[in-house]
């Protein structure tokens, strides 16, 4: 598959300053990388966005995360290689990513406080930033075809 066009991100050169900024803002936030990758992982996974679920492979396994972690974040509910944590989080991921599939509380009280017990705010903040900033980058991927594997000198 070869993309429609240069990633808008990328066309509109300005905007990469912003989307750094908005990645050191999340990296400041002092919630674990891994989870961080984990959730964007799931998001993608979700939304079929080729070039995102690569890209969040290859970071979760540079991390050091074992295939079994990596490989069953789609069945997380089932698997057994998950914190609580974890799990609050990737229900967090897929709430967000799914808003039209709830009718009224897209993201439940219930959902909500189990999130909220495991992490502080500044930490919430960087989870909700990155499953949102997920959602944007799975878009345009979607718009432009983005394959799987691109690098961007």
């Amino acid at each position: 598959m070869e993309a429609r066009m240069t990633n808008p991100a990328h066309v509109l050169s300005e905007s990469v300053s912003g989307i750094q900024t908005m990645v050191k803002a999340i990296h400041s936030g002092g919630a674990p990388k891994e989870l961080l990758e984990l959730t964007a992982l799931r998001a993608s996974q979700i939304n079929g966005c080729s070039a995102c679920v690569y890209g969040h492979v290859q970071n979760l396994k540079k991390a050091g995360e074992s295939d079994e972690r990596v490989g069953n974040v789609a069945a997380w509910r089932e698997a057994p290689f998950y914190s609580d944590s974890e799990r609050a989080a990737l229900a967090l991921a897929e709430a967000m990513t799914r808003l039209a599939d709830r009718s009224g509380d897209a993201v439940p009280d219930e959902l909500w406080d189990r999130v909220a017990d495991h992490f502080d705010e500044k930490q919430l903040s960087a989870i909700i930033l990155t499953i949102a900033m997920t959602n944007m980058f799975n878009r345009l991927n979607a718009t432009t075809r983005e394959p799987a594997g691109r690098t961007w000198d």
